[in-house]
């Protein structure tokens, strides 16, 4: 495989006086891989994916997608915010499908007999993704305060999919949901990528989940709090990731990066784990 994605000696500060939040990230990701970084609250996690995404620039160093530096978002990657963002004035339909209508018509041609026949495509298209991700036919014209939080965020992820993005960032995507819909967004999620092969960046504070989606696991930490968290642990794993195998890779990625764990990542991890996640 090609790398697709190549992060090259990446430093990022904040604020003045200057407050360190990565330091000398070099890592390469292949076309296709799956990758999951960890890290404790703080560590940079959601940074690294902005500076992929372009919508923010590393203090030193640089990001490469298919070997050139891209200044600001474009169609290539889609993004899922840890905090969904959607159009209130839109219904959950349009807000699935505004993205390819903005991408492939302009105001002239949306007057055009071409226009209205794609958008009943896309609308079909919308509302299978519509149903994938658990929501019924009848909330394809509810508006998003009219939905719960995680059905909102589900819409973002539906939202992100319909661009049918060559890299898909996800940042903590599943952090709304409650434990059933997270789980049936991972399967979701795994099955999308194995049919598509995108390549994902997927940011998460649970082990138990990064370990059952990915192909490769990154964990981010700070070796000293004068300075940016580096790489820590960069470990490829094999697939589907045995159960048995799960205790020691568990204490391998959490002895690097700590066991900070948010409430709901606990109902992933531990005794209380819930049914395998279906790879």
């Amino acid at each position: 495989m090609t790398n697709l994605i190549s992060i090259e000696n990446l430093s990022m500060t904040y604020g003045s006086p200057a407050r360190p939040i990565l330091s000398g990230i070099d890592m390469s990701i292949a076309e296709g891989e799956f990758v999951c970084v960890l890290g404790q609250t703080g560590c940079g996690k959601s940074t690294l994916l902005r500076l992929v995404l372009g919508s923010e620039q590393p203090t030193r160093g640089q990001v490469l997608v298919d070997g050139e530096r891209h200044l600001r978002p474009d169609w290539t990657r889609g993004y899922v915010p840890q905090k969904y963002a959607l159009f209130p004035d839109r219904t959950v339909l349009d807000n699935i499908t505004f993205g390819p209508e903005v991408r492939e018509f302009n105001l002239f041609t949306r007057m055009m007999p071409r226009f209205f026949r794609r958008r009943r495509e896309l609308r079909m298209h919308a509302m299978d993704y519509l149903m994938r991700i658990g929501l019924r036919e009848a909330d394809a014209t509810k508006y998003p305060d009219q939905l719960s939080g995680g059905m909102q965020q589900r819409v973002a992820i539906a939202q992100a999919l319909m661009t049918q993005p060559r890299i898909l960032l996800m940042d903590e995507a599943f952090s709304a949901l409650d434990p059933g819909t997270r789980r049936d967004m991972q399967k979701l999620i795994r099955q999308l990528w194995r049919d598509t092969r995108t390549t994902v960046l997927f940011v998460t504070h649970n082990t138990q989940e990064a370990l059952s989606m990915a192909t490769r696991v990154v964990v981010l930490a700070k070796e000293d709090p004068a300075h940016g968290s580096r790489v820590m642990l960069d470990m490829a794993l094999n697939q589907p990731c045995r159960e048995d195998e799960m205790p020691r890779l568990i204490a391998k990625v959490e002895g690097v990066c700590g066991s900070s764990r948010d409430p709901e990542s606990a109902l992933f991890s531990g005794e209380e784990l819930p049914d395998k996640i279906l790879l």
